[in-house]
């Protein structure tokens, strides 16, 4: 959780943080064997570095097996802090089993069936709910929610021996009709079934899949490794084919993929078709594409399944333990539909049209002290998108990355997810440099420096400009006692601003970011104590914020129980010095709200596991405005100054 709170904190997509969230939530319930796990299935946790990972397996070679988890603690290139966030994950299994064979008493004996029901509702009457006369919705139709004020989701999971695994995701929002004359049932589904290292076939996946290749630059659905802690770590790792099992509703493809094996060589082939939401000009052009999953409204629903997005692409890939080179191809159409935005300044180079193509070459050359790897991509209209990166692992206590990248203003890639301070890989040139030092024991200093230029115009800034971010953070590891940490982030870009006479112009802001954090364990309590701090500078313009939180963790060794308790005070002058809520939440919900103005944040988090197969989870929070009678706007808007929701997961093992 602490790991994915710094990821979140700087993350401009959240739906790709709750989606590596969902696969560390399953991980932590699934943990590696440390005496039978592959490096492949190490590099799916990315606060490992490549270096500890070959440590990890060069001591197992050594000494052919581990007896404890106590044993990592010898491994010279872990440090505390790291072998801290890899004890949840694996554990020490006993002697290797043989894999057993495929057959139906097999699979019904040994397979492993998992159900999640999830329920969440708002205490407080959102004005979208309030009821509406008749006369009134016949005129103004999207003033009620078309459904009822609860989300809900369900999950079902099949595994066998991890090489079969099979799921089903079910969810409605809060809003979207579920049982009434608008709509019956859920209002999102996704199925998979997904088969791996079966000899030469690799893996095979139907149904709803994710995939990454090279760097990102043509596609890939995995978060993007940014700047955090982890400074140096910013390496595309998990390469081919998942399974899609969280509730996103856009991150993800649908069809069929295949990867297989000769050798040092796999081949991946993939094919995709669904239905995506979409604002419509004309019955055949497109001006915007919907990607909430929202369906709450009429305006909402018409939207609904209007554009079809077939994909059809491959990846040809030569792997050894120091070489890997890659191809990768796809070729995406809209159909009959064009995709034409808006014509605006900063839009100029968008992509338009009904059709696009992307290619690229990756590599990747490493030793033990080095690495070299990145990745050329192109997409249809000839334009490039490149970056390169040079790592160096002189020693196991020290670590410097230095990465290049430059995405031409007109590269075009739909799919694509890459190291970037944009959204997409598009308009952007940078050098980013990282660093991370362990000077002795329990101590380490991470940073990093990115500086970064936008050769045309993006929304909301009306001219060509330049940024640089720093970061750097102190970090004090003992394991069995306490742990702190002090961060310090700095960033700076250009933003449009308003003259008094109604001219725009093109000024730098800036903002600090400050975070201290002390976490003490005493017999079966953990206590955090943290304390944020932001300051926003604009032109003649300052604000600044401040939030102090506490909170107090119980595990309890003999009683299958635990809680966690959050409070916290936030006071900001503005929406440019929110900050956000470090808080736990029950397992495969990963939230983590913002706040602004002034006011207190509670939450309370337990876990009941009541039979050996039977847990149960809930989470109250609340939150309590001092400077406001009216939280939300529009449809969201709530009449009063207190927030309270309710969140429940049920989980079953059979």
């Amino acid at each position: 959780m602490e790991y994915l709170e710094e990821l979140a904190s700087e993350a401009a997509d959240e739906e790709r943080v709750e989606s590596l969230y969902t696969e560390l939530s399953y991980l932590s319930e699934h943990p590696l064997d440390l005496n039978r796990a592959t490096a492949e299935e190490l590099e799916r946790l990315p606060f490992l570095s490549e270096t500890q990972i070959r440590a990890i397996l060069s001591y197992r070679k050594q000494y052919e097996r581990m007896l404890t988890v106590y044993e990592l603690k010898n491994v010279e290139d872990l440090d505390l802090q790291t072998i801290e966030l890899l004890l949840p994950f694996v554990y020490i299994g006993g002697k290797t089993v043989e894999k057993r064979p495929f057959t139906v008493d097999n699979l019904v004996n040994y397979g492993k069936n998992e159900l999640y029901l999830r329920y969440d509702r708002g205490i407080q009457q959102k004005k979208g709910y309030l009821p509406q006369s008749d006369s009134i919705l016949a005129i103004y139709p999207n003033r009620q929610y078309l459904g009822e004020p609860f989300y809900h989701s369900l999950r079902y999971s099949y595994s066998f021996d991890e090489r079969l695994q099979l799921g089903l995701v079910a969810e409605k929002d809060a809003g979207e009709p579920f049982g009434n004359r608008h709509h019956k049932g859920y209002d999102f589904y996704s199925f998979h079934i997904l088969l791996k290292n079966c000899g030469w076939l690799k893996t095979l996946t139907a149904g709803d899949y994710k995939m990454s290749f090279g760097q990102g630059l043509v596609v890939s659905n995995e978060f993007t490794p940014g700047r955090t802690a982890v400074a140096t770590q910013l390496e595309r790792r998990m390469y081919g084919f998942r399974r899609h099992f969280s509730t996103s509703e856009k991150d993800f493809f649908r069809g069929a993929a295949a990867t297989v094996r000769w050798q040092n060589t796999d081949f991946s082939i993939f094919y995709s078709y669904k239905k995506m939401d979409a604002t419509l000009t004309d019955s055949l052009t497109v001006s915007s594409i919907k990607t909430d999953g929202l369906h709450r409204l009429v305006r909402e629903r018409e939207k609904s399944g209007l554009l079809s997005l077939q994909v059809l692409g491959g990846n040809l890939r030569y792997a050894t333990p120091e070489v890997c080179l890659g191809v990768t191809a796809l070729s995406y159409s809209f159909g009959n539909y064009s995709i034409m935005p808006d014509d605006k300044p900063y839009n100029l180079f968008y992509f338009r049209g009904s059709s696009n193509q992307n290619i690229s070459v990756d590599y990747l050359w490493k030793n033990r002290h080095l690495k070299l790897y990145g990745e050329t991509a192109m997409s249809a209209n000839k334009a490039l998108g490149t970056l390169h990166a040079l790592q160096l692992n002189p020693v196991s206590y020290f670590s410097f990355l230095l990465l290049y990248r430059y995405y031409d203003k007109q590269y075009q890639a739909f799919f694509s997810n890459a190291f970037s301070q944009n959204t997409l890989p598009q308009n952007e040139q940078g050098v980013y440099m990282g660093l991370q030092f362990t000077p002795f024991a329990y101590w380490k200093i991470s940073a990093y420096a990115d500086f970064f230029r936008f050769p045309w115009l993006k929304y909301g800034v009306d001219a060509p400009s330049v940024g640089k971010e720093y970061r750097a953070q102190v970090d004090y590891t003992q394991m069995e006692n306490a742990t702190f940490y002090l961060l310090y982030k700095y960033k700076q870009k250009e933003g449009n601003a308003t003259l008094p006479d109604g001219k725009i112009y093109v000024t730098p802001y800036e903002q600090h970011r400050a975070r201290v954090q002390l976490q003490c364990k005493a017999a079966s309590f953990l206590f955090k104590t943290s304390l944020d701090g932001i300051i926003y500078h604009e032109a003649s313009k300052r604000s600044k914020g401040l939030m102090p939180a506490q909170s107090i963790g119980w595990r309890p060794e003999k009683l299958p129980f635990q809680a966690d308790l959050h409070a916290a005070y936030f006071h900001t002058d503005d929406y440019n010095t929110r900050l956000a809520s470090h808080e736990r939440s029950i397992l495969y919900a990963f939230t983590m709200p913002q706040f602004y103005g002034k006011g207190l944040r509670l939450s309370a988090t337990f876990r009941w596991d009541t039979a050996k197969r039977l847990s149960f989870f809930v989470k109250f929070s609340s939150t309590y405005y001092t400077d406001r009678n009216v939280i939300g706007t529009d449809l969201e808007e709530i009449e009063g100054n207190t927030k309270t929701d309710i969140s429940g997961l049920l989980r079953w093992n059979f």
